[in-house]
């Protein structure tokens, strides 16, 4: 059983920076590819980024492009490095993961969650 736990969110101004982690705390996700997830008020859950088990393919939706960095380690933790953050960045923030080779961008192909952490840019 795959467990993830994110940490890392907080209140930050616009122009900042946060780094968020996902551990998987149950079962090995070092061959799932990961992601992130974010969901707005009101709003349906989008793709953020995610990243292949190797590391060696990213994908990123076009709103945060040049500005977030998704990265992992040691094949369990991943890390999403958030920088020039904007008050439409405001969202909780979900780590998914999926047995599967390459990233999806419909949450509906993520098998595996985390409870989400809270990520709040004022302006």
């Amino acid at each position: 059983q795959v467990q993830l736990v994110e940490s890392g969110g907080g209140l930050v101004q616009a122009g900042g920076s946060l780094r968020l982690s996902c551990a998987d705390s149950g079962r090995t996700a070092s061959t799932y590819t990961m992601g992130w997830f974010r969901q707005a008020p009101g709003e349906e859950r989008e793709f953020v980024c995610a990243i292949t088990w190797d590391g060696g393919v990213t994908d990123y939706v076009d709103s945060v492009k040049g500005r977030f960095t998704i990265s992992r380690e040691n094949g369990k933790t991943v890390y999403l490095q958030m920088n020039s953050l904007k008050p439409e960045d405001t969202a909780v923030y979900y780590c998914a993961a999926r047995a599967a080779r390459w990233p999806a961008k419909s949450l509906y192909d993520w098998r595996y969650w985390g409870q989400g952490t809270q990520v709040t840019v004022s302006s």
